[in-house]
């Protein structure tokens, strides 16, 4: 078995742009249910309308950056029409909301055809080659035998933890302002926040839409690596998969969603690559597991051990116990 193999596989897909992508987006779910408490299911939903808003308008003519900015206008947008009807509700109702509203969006925008603004099944491709047109990196390869990346997925992985390290920065100084405090304060009390004055409906929709926000441009990130935008991308199942990282990591913690989400892939890539490796070794015969049940397998494992980590340390790698206590009004 080339476990060196394996271990350069799962090295580099945890370091690599979708990793880093899945870190933007915990990033804006970790200030949305970490600090302010919202069970927010529908978070693939801004990460959708950030990847259409910018490769929409690049497709139509306008320029990538314009294209950035379309996407997190329409994630705030979103953000609005997600939280003005629902943010009253109980946290149970809030996320069957969320979840109903994100996939509703998800079908309306399959259900175009071919020649439809969105495309429909057949997405949007190859908008992005003026991202790739300014990268100043020299052509070649850069790393240390199979832990290594192209002069291309070098760039993407630059800007891409470039916007991690910002974003990152961003909640933190949120997350140590008054208004912070206040996010902290509904999460652990509501009533007791509304007592004190403060409007706590308006402060749970500024979080739902700055975490919208950044979840944005988490979407527009995959859809740049990607060169491709395709509804069937952004299924429950990517909400699902943040949740995870943000608690992995630790929920209402500045690093959390980042070791999160690199911990998650590193994992995820491990355990696919030494199955293979495994059944081609002979050591797992294929009567118990094919190769094409390593895909069910591998998210099999990756539950069963959040099950265990939520019954022994529920509050995650690097967070506080109390900081997973959410009020459920």
């Amino acid at each position: 078995m080339d476990i060196v193999g394996v271990l350069a596989d799962a090295m580099r897909t945890a370091v690599g742009p979708i990793a880093a992508a899945y870190a933007i987006a915990g990033i804006g779910l970790n200030l949305q249910f970490g600090y302010t408490g919202l069970l927010n299911f529908g978070h693939v939903a801004f990460m959708l309308v950030g990847a259409y808003g910018t490769a929409i308008t690049v497709d139509d003519g306008g320029p990538l950056w314009l294209g950035i900015l379309v996407g997190m206008g329409a994630a705030i947008l979103l953000g609005l029409l997600f939280g003005l009807p629902t943010l009253r509700l109980r946290a149970d109702y809030l996320a069957i909301v969320t979840i109903a509203a994100a996939e509703v969006l998800r079908i309306v925008v399959r259900g175009g055809g071919e020649s439809s603004f969105t495309h429909g099944v057949f997405g949007i491709q190859r908008f992005a080659n003026s991202f790739f047109d300014a990268n100043p990196i020299p052509g070649g390869d850069y790393g240390i035998g199979r832990l290594s990346f192209t002069q291309r997925g070098l760039w993407v992985l630059a800007v891409g933890w470039s916007v991690v390290a910002l974003t990152a920065v961003l909640v933190a100084l949120i997350a140590r302002s008054p208004w912070g405090r206040i996010l902290r304060a509904i999460r652990e009390d509501e009533d007791a926040a509304r007592s004190l004055g403060k409007n706590t409906f308006v402060v749970k929709l500024q979080s739902l839409v700055v975490g919208g926000a950044i979840a944005s441009l988490a979407g527009t990130l995959l859809a740049i690596d990607r060169q491709d935008v395709r509804p069937d991308t952004y299924l429950p199942i990517v909400t699902f998969a943040i949740y995870t990282m943000v608690i992995l990591g630790g929920p209402a913690t500045r690093l959390g969603p980042i070791l999160g989400a690199i911990v998650y892939w590193f994992i995820l890539q491990f355990t696919d690559s030494f199955l293979r490796e495994a059944i081609d070794a002979g050591w797992i015969p294929t009567s118990i597991i094919s190769a094409d049940d390593i895909a069910p397998v591998r998210f099999a494992l990756v539950g069963l051990g959040l099950m265990l980590l939520m019954i022994f340390r529920p509050q995650g790698m690097f967070g506080r116990r109390e900081e997973v206590l959410i009020d459920g009004r």
